[in-house]
């Protein structure tokens, strides 16, 4: 029988995957903010990172054909120029104003993007926008572990199906999280205690996997991208609520 620490570790891991396996990311405002209420967060943040890199395989395994490969390689090159950046930020800058600001543009943006009655769109991939886009995730992701609102924002302006959308962003998320993973045993933090939550974990992932992807076949593409919005909201509030709450 396990304990209810592991129990609830499990729950939160299941709920973690199915949001990210769903609509592609937002699993950040799940795990690692709920595993750090019961179990250390030198211990939550290598497991979360983990799991990453199980689902985003995973993922890619089965829907690898609606990768956007050129994007998710510019993106992928582009955001190792911004985790330096970020990592900075983390050690330099006012925590608070940084997650303020952050916060109050990815709101601010997807906001737009629900009540405007026109919207930017990309026909093609945008040089700029592309490279930015990756530039700000490699930031956020230094900072916070929190790549997904800039590629997000890219993949919504694309109007990238569903299914596109999905499989794209776990192609940037797999590389991004293998690295971070190979940074977490470098310094000493992937334990015997990492290990054992992320083989508990591993059955309830799968499950999670393939749940959300029959969600996501499901989703047409103008409810799909509310839902987007609507993530990248809760996303924008965390962040600035995190910054006046200590």
């Amino acid at each position: 029988m396990h304990d209810a620490t592991t129990v609830y570790v499990v729950v939160v891991i299941f709920l973690a995957t199915l949001i990210r396996s769903t609509i592609g990311f937002g699993e950040a405002l799940i795990a690692v903010p709920l595993l750090a209420l019961r179990i250390p967060i030198s211990v939550a943040a290598p497991l979360a990172v983990a799991v990453s890199v199980c689902v985003a395989a995973l993922i890619v395994a089965q829907d690898w054909r609606q990768i956007e490969v050129r994007s998710a390689g510019w993106l992928v090159a582009s955001s190792l120029f911004g985790i330096p950046l970020g990592l900075r930020l983390l050690t330099t800058a006012s925590d608070t104003l940084v997650k303020l600001i952050l916060g109050l543009v990815i709101a601010a943006f997807a906001v737009y993007s629900l009540f405007a009655k026109t919207q930017l769109h990309l026909r093609e991939d945008h040089r700029a926008w592309l490279l930015g886009a990756g530039f700000c995730s490699g930031v956020l992701g230094g900072a916070y572990g929190m790549n997904g609102p800039p590629l997000a924002i890219y993949g919504a302006l694309r109007r990238w199906s569903p299914q596109q959308f999905r499989a794209t962003l776990q192609g940037y998320f797999l590389v991004a999280s293998v690295a971070g993973l190979i940074g977490y045993a470098v310094v000493g933090l992937w334990r015997s205690e990492v290990t054992r939550y992320f083989v508990l974990c591993v059955p309830g992932v799968c499950v999670g996997v393939v749940v959300g992807r029959l969600l996501n076949r499901r989703l047409g593409g103008a409810g799909f991208f509310r839902i987007v919005y609507v993530g990248l909201i809760a996303i924008g509030v965390a962040l600035v609520t995190q910054a006046f709450v200590k």
